[in-house]
């Protein structure tokens, strides 16, 4: 159950970093309201990581909760931002997920 914690985690870390894109190019209420956002992820996210690092090894959880973090804010950024997505950002981007998935699989033993 905690494996399913970390992911939530992550993904709110997603969320929180894709609500300070939003909220930089808002104005007014509306970039109040993805900073309000922000704090809610981010929250969120914190409380996730803390409940998981209860069963899970710490280095581990972390490593994959900023590797969920770091794929998902890269994928939102070539997605909704515009960013690049050429060959060597999509190439880490898949080193990543490997890394992710050996983490889960070593700590799994």
């Amino acid at each position: 159950m905690n494996w399913v914690f970390l992911i939530l985690g992550g993904l709110c870390e997603i969320g929180f970093t894709t609500c300070l894109g939003k909220a930089k190019d808002a104005q007014g209420n509306a970039q109040w309201l993805w900073y309000g956002a922000f704090v809610v992820f981010l929250f969120a996210s914190m409380g996730l990581l803390i409940k998981a690092t209860q069963t899970l090894p710490l280095g581990t959880a972390y490593a994959v909760w900023t590797g969920i973090g770091a794929v998902g804010t890269v994928l939102m950024g070539i997605i909704f931002f515009k960013e690049p997505a050429d060959f060597w950002r999509i190439f880490f981007i898949f080193t990543l997920i490997a890394s992710i998935v050996g983490l889960k699989a070593v700590s799994s033993h």
